[in-house]
C-alpha cells in the first residue's frame, strides 16, 4: 500500500512541479511587463504635452559679455625668402607676419607708412642681428616704404583685405613693398634690411573668412 502511495505522490509531485514552474514564469512574464509599462508611463510623463500652459515672466533674460580689443603685431621675417631683391632706383619684396592676439578674426585693409626719409637698417643676417658696417637707417641706406611720403601716417589701401584668424597669424610677401633710393651706397649690396616701423593700419575685428593668400601689396 505505501509502495502504491509513494508512487502516486511521485506521480502527483511531477505535474505538480510543472504547474508551478509555469507559475512561476507566468508571474516573472507579468512583472517584466508590468515594469516595462511602468517605464513607459514614466517616459510619456517626462516627455508628454499637457493642457498647463506655462508661460514667461515679463524681463526674464541672460547675460553676455563681450571680447577685449588687443593690437596686431606686424614683425620682420626671413622665411620666404622675397623673389623681388633691392637694386638702387628699383623696388623689393618685403616679408612680414602679422599675429592677431584677439579672440575673433581681424581683417587688415590699409597699413599707415612712415616718412620717405625714414630709412631701413641695413644688416649683415637674415636674423637682423649684425648691423652692416656703412648702411645703417642714420648713413643712410637709401630704403624705405614704397610709396611713402613727406607725411607721417599716410593711409595705402592693400590690393586684397587680409583676414587674419582668432589668436593666429599669417606670413605675407608684400610685393614690392620696399624702395631703394639710386643714392645708395655701396655697403648696402647683399644685405637685408629691417623696415622702418608702420605708424599704424586700418583693420576691424568681426566674423570673416581667414585669409589663405600668402601675397598681397599697396600699389599707391
Amino acid at each position: 500500500m505505501s509502495s502504491i502511495q509513494s508512487l502516486r505522490s511521485g506521480h502527483t509531485a511531477r505535474h505538480t512541479a510543472p504547474q508551478a514552474r509555469r507559475g512561476l514564469a507566468n508571474w516573472s512574464a507579468r512583472g517584466v511587463f508590468s515594469a516595462a509599462v511602468g517605464m513607459s508611463l514614466v517616459g510619456g510623463v517626462a516627455y508628454a504635452a499637457t493642457n498647463w500652459i506655462v508661460g514667461l515672466s515679463a524681463g526674464s533674460n541672460g547675460q553676455a559679455q563681450s571680447a577685449t580689443v588687443s593690437n596686431l603685431t606686424i614683425t620682420a621675417m626671413s622665411s620666404p625668402a622675397p623673389s623681388n631683391l633691392l637694386f638702387p632706383g628699383g623696388t623689393g619684396d618685403v616679408v612680414a607676419k602679422i599675429t592677431n592676439p584677439n579672440g575673433f578674426p581681424v581683417t587688415v585693409t590699409s597699413v599707415n607708412l612712415p616718412t620717405n626719409a625714414t630709412y631701413a637698417g641695413g644688416y649683415s643676417d637674415a636674423a637682423l642681428t649684425s648691423s652692416q658696417t656703412g648702411c645703417t637707417a642714420v648713413s643712410p641706406s637709401g630704403v624705405t616704404w614704397s610709396f611713402a611720403t613727406g607725411s607721417s601716417g599716410t593711409s595705402h589701401t592693400l590690393t586684397t583685405p587680409v583676414t587674419v584668424a582668432a589668436n593666429g597669424n599669417i606670413t605675407l610677401t608684400f610685393t614690392n613693398a620696399a624702395s631703394m633710393a639710386l643714392t645708395a651706397p655701396s655697403a648696402c649690396q647683399n644685405t637685408f634690411f629691417s623696415m622702418p616701423s608702420l605708424t599704424g593700419v586700418g583693420a576691424t575685428g568681426g566674423a570673416a573668412t581667414t585669409t589663405v593668400a600668402t601675397t598681397d601689396s599697396w600699389t599707391s
